[in-house]
């Protein structure tokens, strides 16, 4: 096993401290007992308290899931059906303007996107809220799930499906049967990406939304401006702790399942 140089402890090390110190004086401070976040004055979780009585907070955090769940559900859909028509469909006319299109927010700066969605919903006449946050985060999470299954379809093997319409398949059979199972774990992964970019969003969201519907970055943000306070450390250090459980539990799953697959692999082998 080659063993790590004295650089690359040094540069991990450095990383790391970049990275996390910062969360880890976030947390510390989240139990401060003083209205002051610098200044120490003993251990307290009356703040988490306050969050959970925080009726702004939660209602943010309400909107925030639902808008989160729709725009990445819808963009998984659209996203996962503009990647297989990139990839599958072969050459045809207006393919490259498609591409470039599905790609473009991917470049385009937040604060372009937010404005001119912005003048799109004032044009319609749409009243801003959950629908145009939903709206907004759908069009530029959409891109990010397209890149994600279109580098799976990129190594799929074409005669499966091809298999399943000698068979007597219909092409929308074919793709539910054989396409979609195989590449399911590239859509669950685009789906994640796009729940999470859309929990996180902060400045499409300020355009999109309404005095009916604030999302929680929108929510904390506001509230940064005026101060940073405990009852903010206190959510921040809520958050960290679901993120943090979240990926404990995907990689104990995900490494439930690698062990199984490679018990399985090595029976079939001991049985042939």
């Amino acid at each position: 096993m080659k063993r790590l140089s004295t650089f690359n402890i040094v540069s991990l090390t450095l990383g790391f401290a970049f990275l996390y110190i910062p969360m880890i004086i976030l947390i510390v401070y989240s139990f401060n007992e003083s209205k002051l976040v610098t200044v120490w004055a003993g251990f307290s979780t009356k703040w988490y308290g306050e969050v959970i009585r925080n009726e702004a907070f939660l209602d943010a955090a309400w909107v925030t899931v639902r808008v989160a769940f729709f725009s990445a559900t819808i963009a998984t859909i659209l996203g996962t059906m503009a990647a297989y028509a990139m990839m599958r469909r072969g050459a045809f006319v207006g393919r490259t303007l498609f591409s470039g299109m599905i790609y473009a927010p991917l470049v385009m700066p937040e604060v372009i996107t937010g404005l001119s969605l912005l003048l799109l919903f004032i044009a319609i006449g749409l009243d801003r809220g959950i629908v145009t946050i939903i709206l907004a985060h759908t069009t530029f999470a959409m891109c990010y799930v397209s890149v994600v299954v279109s580098s799976r379809l990129v190594s799929f093997d074409e005669s499966l499906e091809e298999a399943a319409l000698d068979l007597g398949c219909t092409p929308f059979q074919a793709f539910t049967s054989v396409t979609l199972p195989i590449i399911a774990p590239a859509v669950i992964a685009g789906w994640l990406l796009a729940f999470t970019l859309s929990l996180d969003d902060l400045v499409i969201a300020s355009f999109t939304a309404g005095p009916s519907a604030t999302t929680l970055p929108i929510k904390i943000f506001s509230s940064v401006r005026l101060g940073v306070s405990p009852e903010i450390n206190a959510l921040s250090t809520i958050i960290i702790g679901i993120v943090t459980v979240g990926v404990l539990a995907a990689s104990v799953i995900s490494k439930k399942q690698i062990s199984r697959a490679a018990r399985d692999a090595a029976m079939a082998e001991r049985d042939d």
